[in-house]
């Protein structure tokens, strides 16, 4: 399989009934074999904490959604099983948080992913790293 070939809307037709995804605003910017790009515009009523800033929990909730996109652009279905986060800079109520997200190992039983989150300027947000375990296989076609 070209490792370049681009799944965006086969992986966003997949994601359209995600109930989660849809009502936190995530978009699916691009997504490729391993890799995924998503978007969220940070809405004041919907994702910030008592500062106006992205929550913790809607900046980890869209990178999760990103790397675990990453995995599944592979033809697996996962969950996630551990997640490292650090918290680099904030992001405020009306800008959009960028996620980008690769895959760093595949093996048979899990899948390692990296991702960032930064806002339209490129200024790093936050850096995660997940584990994910392989729950079975997902049709692409």
């Amino acid at each position: 399989m070209d490792l370049t070939e681009d799944k965006t809307e086969q992986l966003r037709k997949i994601y359209a009934d995600n109930k989660f995804v849809n009502y936190l605003d995530m978009k699916i910017e691009e997504v490729t074999s391993g890799y995924a790009k998503m978007s969220m515009y940070v809405d004041y009523e919907k994702h910030t904490n008592l500062h106006r800033a992205l929550h913790g929990g809607g900046l980890i909730s869209l990178a999760d959604t990103a790397m675990g996109i990453a995995c599944v652009s592979t033809g697996k279905k996962v969950v996630t099983l551990a997640m490292t986060t650090n918290f680099i800079s904030v992001i405020e109520a009306g800008e959009t948080a960028i996620a980008t997200a690769k895959i760093i190992h595949q093996g048979r039983r899990t899948i390692v992913a990296e991702g960032i989150v930064e806002n339209l300027e490129g200024k790093l947000i936050g850096k995660l790293q997940a584990t994910f375990f392989v729950i079975g296989e997902i049709s692409l076609d």
